[in-house]
């Protein structure tokens, strides 16, 4: 199959002719000078990475008639994903995961001493209930609207694992402040990931980091979310991005496919 030439970049964006400087001798002035460099800079770069065309191909593609607000949903979990992303790195810088108090009095230092501390660990928290509710949403679209059909069955697969791996990612950070409600409640789940047939209690093993409860489950759980989870969340979002760059969004149901007006003897 040919591959297919980036589409152009809108008339919005193409570059501007030149013109002379705007103090009237015809010079460049400092500011266009240092626009300028950075222009050619970036060129240089595209010259080697060819990156534009990839962005190109990625952000500017034909929409199918009908699309409305619904189509933002899968947008916003994924700017929910970053900033999920950003306000977790902030919070490990000062999170120690230590189960003999230190992973307890490192939330209450963020939350009560560290500067944003408050304002980020409640942005972390929130958002991580915000991502839920959002990819929930942008899942329920995608089945009612129909859009899990031919050809695009594996971008469907790959959100369904993503929607898989978000729960985990909210079961194992609910235990890092490791206070009495974030205990008893992990316990209660990692017991109902037990009752799983056949590989049921492997699972709980695995999560415990051993038979029983103990120091090292934190460990586990900080690793898990800090470092295994994420790594899969960014490979498949990356790949749920590119089948839906390659395939096209799917128009709403509602929406009958466009039809050619038939010509009028007299128009020919």
């Amino acid at each position: 199959m040919p591959k297919l030439p980036a589409p152009p970049l809108p008339k919005a964006l193409q570059p501007k002719p030149k013109r002379p400087g705007q103090n009237g001798n015809g010079k460049v002035s400092p500011q266009e000078a240092a626009l300028e460099g950075g222009i050619h800079a970036i060129d240089w770069i595209d010259e080697r990475m060819a990156i534009s065309g990839g962005l190109r191909w990625m952000l500017f593609r034909k929409v199918p008639r009908g699309v409305n607000w619904f189509y933002t949903l899968g947008s916003a979990t994924l700017f929910a994903f970053l900033s999920q992303a950003v306000t977790g790195v902030f919070l490990a810088m000062y999170y120690r995961p230590d189960a003999t108090g230190g992973a307890y009095e490192s939330m209450r230092y963020i939350t009560d001493d560290a500067f944003l501390g408050q304002f980020v660990r409640a942005m972390h928290k929130w958002g991580a209930s915000v991502m839920v509710i959002l990819i929930f949403l942008h899942m329920g679209r995608v089945f009612f609207f129909g859009a899990y059909k031919y050809p695009r069955e594996m971008t469907w697969i790959i959100g369904v694992v993503l929607l898989i791996l978000t729960m985990a990612m909210s079961f194992t950070g609910y235990l890092l402040p490791f206070d009495d409600r974030a205990y008893w409640a992990t316990i209660v789940g990692v017991n109902i990931n037990g009752t799983a047939p056949f590989l049921g209690p492997y699972i709980s093993d695995f999560l415990r980091a051993g038979p029983e409860f103990g120091a090292t489950t934190l460990s586990r759980f900080y690793a898990i979310h800090m470092l295994l989870l994420p790594g899969l969340i960014i490979a498949l979002i990356g790949a749920h991005l590119y089948l839906v760059s390659k395939l096209g969004i799917s128009a709403p149901p509602w929406i009958k496919p466009h039809e050619e007006p038939e010509l009028d003897i007299a128009e020919v």
